[in-house]
């Protein structure tokens, strides 16, 4: 899928704090693997498709680079950062150091609302990701609904808004894999675990739920890494 044709999906924005709305477009479409490792971004084309100035997409997109979630290459273009293997490895240990953290503390803290908006996100991806021919995009997004919903169920905006950063490097590989490989989720392992955090969580068990979420990242990088996406480095 082109950056283009992606573009192409967003609606206009509302003419209102475009920098942060624009950045937080843009940033959903790198954490939901819409545009992947190596892709190119227009300025012109983003700005078209949201309906703003070029400026507003400017200022977004240097912070992105400012967070390593885009780059500008020698030729002065705009694109998502290749990541080598080694790359890959720091970022998901990284990923199941602070994610883990982030769902013992929802086991602990979490409300009875909470409870139920975890318990909602798994039983929608469970129930889309057991369908025959699933919709891979939807897949995605309800993948991503149920770690969120867990990590917002900790109460630590601060935690929340580092793991927002590190799903924007993650996005790009983790989902667009996750698109190409459905296989990955029919094997179960993600089913399993997203039941074994939840399980956890009910329980009031911290240290399963950091168990479960970080074997979850485990076993999907373990997935992309052996299917030889990434290159050495």
């Amino acid at each position: 899928m082109t950056s283009a044709a992606v573009l192409a999906d967003l609606s206009p924005l509302a003419r209102r704090t475009l920098g942060e709305t624009v950045y937080a477009a843009l940033s959903e479409l790198l954490a939901s693997g819409q545009l992947g490792p190596g892709e190119r971004l227009s300025l012109r084309d983003s700005a078209a498709a949201l309906g703003v100035s070029v400026m507003p997409v400017r200022e977004a997109v240097n912070r992105l680079v400012a967070e390593q979630a885009l780059e500008v290459t020698p030729g002065r273009a705009i694109r998502v950062p290749l990541m080598s293997r080694s790359e890959f490895e720091a970022l998901a240990e990284t990923r199941m150091a602070v994610e883990g953290l982030a769902a013992a503390r929802a086991a602990k803290h979490r409300s009875a609302e909470a409870l139920a908006a975890i318990r909602m996100a798994e039983s929608a991806f469970r129930l889309m990701a057991e369908e025959a021919e699933p919709d891979r995009v939807r897949l995605v997004a309800l993948n991503r609904d149920v770690h969120f919903t867990i990590y917002r169920a900790a109460s630590l905006l601060p935690l929340q808004e580092i793991i927002a950063r590190l799903w924007l490097k993650a996005g790009p590989v983790l989902n667009l894999d996750l698109r190409e490989h459905p296989e990955r989720v029919r094997q179960g392992s993600a089913l399993r675990r997203h039941a074994e955090a939840l399980a956890a969580i009910e329980s009031g068990d911290a240290a399963g739920a950091r168990a479960a979420i970080a074997a979850d990242i485990r076993d999907a990088a373990d997935f992309i890494i052996a299917h030889g996406r990434l290159p050495e480095g």
